[in-house]
């Protein structure tokens, strides 16, 4: 049974975009679980953009990472041993003491998945986190109507991914995306059924996307020119679904100078944040579940070994370094 975990902790508030030096990896002991208590060997690790935002300290939606501290994040791991008849050992669980080998957690923690009608690591993409965030955006934010057109930026990324084949099943009669590489642009248009895709990387947004507007419904991973770009292009009465800004995460970007635009044009712009949301999880399994079983939603992951790649799979997110869903696997 294992006795002791490595851990990697946040060691210094990131100036711009992180560094290697910010953190450190720790060996720490683990006691044996008492009365309500697991012991979970992790076998999957989630890195996610959203937690650029926790290493800085300031007032958020969620606390920030405490320094000299173990990380959090999503992860999945296997039941060693058990204090809780609920929980019993051998069980696949969801948490979020990511960022470790292994975890002391209560029962109340944990979530025990079925493995068998769908591998452990979608229960952090495809099934987990980033699928529902593109649930909750495009039906409870956006109220995507059937026949609307939708753009979504970060496309080839895990909820971007996700956000298009959902639209598509839910009766968009045009989903348009944005990636960072013509591989990324083949992999939307080719396999996941996108009507239409470009390279950012190839002009101006605001040029490329001309062509397939009027959008009714665009879903933000990214901010800055992007969201300027869409707001340029939205049909009157258009519903922004303010997801993500990763173009403005290590390095603040200036907002739209276009936002009188959404004035003229009656449009809703709306953050959201998918933990407020947790009534809307069952209709997410419900419905996206059987999809995924069936073929019709498809997910890829782009997997680094090991926790000491921890690190260098977050940092890679920022690069465009993964194609879906970025994970950890760790033996």
């Amino acid at each position: 049974m294992t006795t002791t975990t490595r851990q990697i902790q946040l060691t210094a508030r990131p100036q711009g975009a992180p560094t290697p030096a910010d953190f450190r990896t720790v060996e720490v002991p683990l006691s044996v679980p008492g009365e309500g208590q697991v012991l979970v060997r992790n076998t999957f690790l989630s890195v996610d953009p959203y937690m650029r935002g926790r290493m800085n300290d300031v007032k958020s939606y969620v606390p920030p990472y405490a320094l000299d501290a173990p990380m959090e994040g999503g992860a999945v791991g296997v039941v060693e041993a058990s204090g809780s008849a609920k929980v019993p050992v051998g069980s696949t669980v969801l948490h979020m003491a990511g960022w470790r080998e292994a975890a002391l957690l209560g029962e109340d923690e944990v979530r025990v998945v079925d493995t068998e009608a769908a591998p452990a690591s979608a229960y952090l993409g495809a099934l987990g986190m980033p699928g529902l965030t593109a649930w909750v955006g495009l039906t409870a934010i956006a109220r995507l109507r059937e026949g609307e057109t939708v753009f979504v930026s970060g496309a080839a990324g895990a909820v971007g991914s996700m956000v298009g084949q959902i639209a598509r099943r839910l009766g968009a009669a045009k989903v348009v995306g944005s990636a960072g590489s013509p591989e990324k642009v083949a992999w939307l248009v080719d396999e996941l059924g996108f009507d239409a895709a470009f390279d950012y990387h190839d002009g101006p947004v605001a040029k490329q996307l001309a062509a397939h507007g009027p959008i009714d419904v665009y879903f933000d991973n990214v901010g800055g020119d992007h969201l300027e770009a869409a707001i340029l292009h939205m049909a009157d009465f258009g519903r922004l679904a303010l997801c993500g800004g990763i173009a403005g995460y290590d390095t603040p970007v200036p907002g739209p100078r276009n936002l009188m635009m959404a004035i003229s044009k009656r449009l809703t712009l709306r953050g959201f944040i998918v933990s407020d949301h947790p009534q809307l999880a069952g209709e997410f399994y419900r419905t996206v579940g059987p999809w995924l079983a069936a073929g019709d939603v498809t997910h890829r992951e782009t997997v680094l070994d090991g926790l000491d790649r921890t690190v260098e799979g977050f940092l890679g997110l920022a690069t465009g370094a993964n194609t879906g869903k970025m994970l950890i696997r760790l033996g």
